[in-house]
């Protein structure tokens, strides 16, 4: 109980910093440069982590960064711009939502870890909660954006639960930074060759790229692989509901806009979701049994008291009392 209260709090900076991502990228950030966008977003703060550790990746860590860097950060972060660009935010959203039940999955393939019935039971609830909270009414849906979120919710998932598998003799800091750098080493040629040179980028933008780059990159990601680290898979991504539920929160108190009574319920059953999947319920929910009525049973007879009463205790038979021995009598000596 004492880990769970620990590392969940620091697991939700991530997923709250990531939703106020929406706000700041639709506000502040140059939206027709999604590949440059992802770069900025990924190489500056992997190198502000790497300074700060000062440690270089080692033998198989070298292929590993690379693959995890690009799952992780470089193809997730571009797949996100083109679903931003192509989706409405609500469809998108609900899309990423169910990743909690994407990493459980992987989890149990690839870690063993079986996925319990709560976080199970949790992950519906959250996601229900999430379509409450965003999806209203019809909405025109772009094929190619979905296909980029889902895509995007399935690489990120199979990559979470990869670098829990691989990081246990990493620190947190290192396994970080080694992905920002790689998946942002990866970004800029593919940003060079297909949207030509950077944007230019004015005082609002430079400031988002801050945050995004400082807050809801360096300090979220670490603050992620931290609860990966501590925490089971399917927990951690019931925290990421988070995210969505911030963002939300976020925008109507920036818009002053009001919240309905759907999105009321929503917000509810998220966070229902998000604490069902805590191991401090699972456990309280594991102590609660139905209890079974009392049957009584005879006692068994002892082996060798066959025909004995059933409910007396066997008597057992007395044994018989030796003979006295006479005395041994010797002959007189001649």
């Amino acid at each position: 109980m004492e880990a769970t209260l620990r590392w969940a709090p620091i697991t939700a900076i991530a997923p709250v910093a990531w939703g106020a991502t929406y706000l700041v990228t639709h506000r502040f950030l140059p939206a027709d440069h999604p590949l440059y966008g992802a770069a900025i977003r990924a190489l500056p703060a992997g190198l502000l982590l790497l300074l700060v550790r000062r440690r270089l990746p080692r033998g198989s860590w070298w292929w590993r960064s690379l693959l995890l860097g690009t799952l992780n950060m470089g193809a997730f972060f571009a797949l996100v711009y083109l679903a931003a660009q192509t989706l409405p935010t609500s469809v998108a959203s609900t899309i990423m939502a169910t990743s909690p039940v994407v990493m459980m999955l992987f989890a149990w393939a690839a870690l063993s870890e079986r996925p319990r019935a709560a976080h199970a039971a949790g992950a519906v609830i959250g996601i229900a909660g999430v379509c409450l909270l965003l999806l209203r009414g019809a909405t025109a849906v772009n094929v190619t954006g979905v296909l980029a979120s889902v895509l995007a919710m399935t690489m990120s998932s199979f990559g979470y639960v990869l670098a829990k598998k691989w990081s246990a003799s990493v620190d947190v800091f290192s396994l970080t930074a080694w992905q920002l750098v790689a998946g942002g080493a990866v970004l800029v040629p593919v940003a060079v060759v297909v949207e030509g040179p950077p944007p230019a980028l004015d005082v609002p933008a430079l400031l988002g790229f801050g945050y995004v780059t400082v807050v809801a990159t360096a300090l979220a990601f670490a603050a992620w692989f931290t609860g990966l680290r501590h925490l089971s898979a399917g927990t951690v991504g019931l925290i990421g509901l988070l995210n969505p539920m911030t963002g939300v929160l976020l925008g109507t108190a920036v818009a002053g806009e009001t919240l309905t009574a759907q999105q009321v319920c929503g917000l509810a059953l998220v966070f229902a979701g998000i604490l069902l999947g805590q191991p401090v319920a699972t456990r309280l929910l594991a102590r609660v049994r139905v209890p079974r009525p009392a049957i009584s049973r005879a006692p068994r007879p002892s082996p060798g008291t066959a025909g004995t009463t059933q409910g007396t205790a066997p008597t057992a038979a007395p044994r018989p009392t030796p003979a006295p021995r006479e005395p041994e009598r010797r002959p007189a000596s001649p």
